[in-house]
């Protein structure tokens, strides 16, 4: 496999940053992007790749290629719409690493031999797919990576939930690729936990103020949950502050239990607080602990779709627990870290472990179930700041 395909698959969600002035279905985006300067800042950002628009219908070129080539060492994707091995020689000797490949434009024949042509040219091939028929033509034509895009390219609607189920589908020992629709942490930690190993974000970039830093705050860990949540203004606030994840206690044996799962904005993902068992209540994702001497037990797992997606290493209920930390860094794979944690304290238990999350809820409180506004903007600044 070539050097898009391995940077894509290394450990934690990979990200693919675009490059691309204007967009068929929203115009102009950043005309006077340089994208010699904005890949060398995506490569600072964290980027795994960069993608160039070399179609003129995004006022895009393969001079555009060529000078983000010598600006970065990360790979380079092209995007177009390519059809034959001409293209795809143009487009290696301007440095590209890889192509997009789109299942939409070309039957398997063609496929077959654009994919022989990417190989012996050296180059990845990212063969886009929009609904499950593509998916399964992917898959049989042993393609990978594999892009699931969001966006319809006949009516440009967006459909996130769609995408969501075909990334779930894809088979697990292929490199796959969340495309459109990125818009916050929130979007891009959903598409992990449904089987994407990076996502490709373009237009959310071009029309964030510094593109890099955009970049770098979607791609950000760890995430930030505020737990025991209870009240519309709570969830607000907790979501105006940054808070990716939203924690609702449906458990019997605690004061800050929910009516219900709250509405929570699109830059968040719902959780639902379970022990023992699990009921319908809508959530995106579930926090299932097991139930010990008539309480929770001090770890538990995320759920999404009922399917294992994260640990969560807690403390003992209701009591001291020295080891805690030492356990969540023996954790291995992706930890949510609960139990204790404040504005006071979680910059450094963060430093210590390295989780993909952390979680709060008493620490934030004035009263079980009301939280301290100012506690949870002062929890999440803290989490954020590095």
């Amino acid at each position: 496999m070539g050097r898009l395909r391995n940077a894509l698959a290394a450990d934690g969600l990979a990200a693919i940053a675009e490059v691309k002035r204007r967009s068929p279905s929203a115009g102009d985006l950043r005309p006077d992007a340089d994208p010699a300067a904005l890949a060398a800042s995506f490569e600072r950002a964290g980027a795994a790749g960069v993608s160039i628009l070399v179609d003129d219908r995004f006022a895009g070129s393969v001079a555009d290629l060529a000078g983000a080539r010598e600006a970065t060492a990360v790979p380079l994707l092209a995007k177009g719409f390519f059809s034959t091995r001409e293209e795809l020689a143009e487009l290696r000797r301007a440095g590209a690493d890889a192509v997009l490949l789109l299942l939409r434009d070309l039957d398997d024949a063609r496929m077959r031999e654009l994919l022989g042509a990417a190989e012996e040219l050296g180059l990845d091939a990212l063969v886009e797919a929009h609904d499950a028929k593509e998916l399964g033509r992917a898959v049989e034509l042993g393609a990978d990576p594999i892009g699931i895009n969001a966006r319809d390219l006949s009516t440009f609607a967006i459909d996130r939930r769609t995408q969501l189920e075909l990334v779930e589908a894809a088979p697990g020992d292929r490199v796959v690729v969340a495309e459109s629709a990125i818009a916050a942490r929130a979007h891009a930690a959903e598409a992990e936990l449904a089987g994407a190993d990076a996502v490709l974000v373009g237009s959310t970039l071009m029309r964030a103020p510094d593109p890099a830093a955009k970049l770098q705050e979607l791609i950000e860990r760890p995430l930030v949950k505020v737990c025991g949540l209870t009240r519309e203004d709570d969830v607000a606030a907790a979501a105006e502050a940054g808070a990716d994840l939203a924690g609702f206690v449906l458990a019997r044996e605690t004061p800050r239990r929910a009516a219900a799962v709250l509405a929570v904005p699109d830059t968040m993902l719902s959780v639902a607080v379970h022990v023992g068992e699990v009921t319908d209540d809508g959530a995106d994702l579930v926090q299932l602990y097991g139930r010990e001497d008539g309480h929770r037990s001090r770890t538990a797992t995320l759920l999404r779709r009922g399917r294992e997606v994260a640990h969560v290493v807690d403390r003992e209920w209701e009591a001291d627990d020295p080891g805690h930390l030492d356990r969540a860094e023996r954790t291995r794979g992706r930890v949510v870290l609960a139990g204790g944690l404040s504005p006071e304290n979680v910059r450094q238990a963060i430093e210590r472990v390295r989780p993909w999350a952390v979680d709060a809820s008493s620490s934030l409180e004035t009263a079980p179930g009301i939280k301290d506004h100012a506690r949870v903007r002062a929890y999440i600044e803290a989490a954020r700041c590095s």
